[in-house]
């Protein structure tokens, strides 16, 4: 069983390798491993009221998941919020034991519990093993995604 919980200052080295061990090739000359390099932005997602990181921890407490998840107001759909997730990882060893489709279900019952009316994500075009779990688990590709990295 899979303990699931926001995550605290001391799983931000988990978070960033499960992060960083995911990136596609447009991201990756972008990261560094460097994890003070992240903690101004992870201090600062920790006291935004509308965007949590989780992790995945086992019962030794070892973080081998991670994802973000924020919820964006707009007016679509009666003004209901939407409940994206951003950066939804496994540690590759563990990939295949169900651990993203336990994290995956977390995600969904945070959003609807917070009264969003669906939960878009976004995968690199790279990443067609995340497609595939991602389709197997319901979610459908209804859009096509575009970004503008600087």
């Amino acid at each position: 069983m899979l303990k699931r919980c926001v995550a605290k200052d001391e799983d931000i080295e988990a978070v960033v390798q499960r992060m960083n061990g995911g990136a596609s090739s447009q991201r990756v000359h972008l990261e560094n491993g460097e994890t003070d390099t992240y903690k101004p932005a992870f201090h600062a997602i920790q006291q935004c009221p509308n965007t949590d990181i989780y992790v995945g921890e086992t019962d030794t407490g070892e973080a081998v998941a991670t994802f973000q998840l924020n919820y964006v107001k707009g007016l679509a759909f009666n003004g209901k919020p939407r409940g994206q997730i951003e950066s939804m990882h496994t540690r590759a060893d563990m990939r295949g034991q169900g651990i993203g489709q336990e994290m995956l279900a977390h995600a969904v019952k945070l959003a609807r519990d917070k009264g969003c009316c669906m939960v878009p994500l976004t995968s690199n075009k790279e990443r067609s093993g995340a497609h595939r779990f991602y389709t197997s688990n319901g979610f459908v590709p209804t859009h096509e995604g575009f970004k503008l990295i600087f």
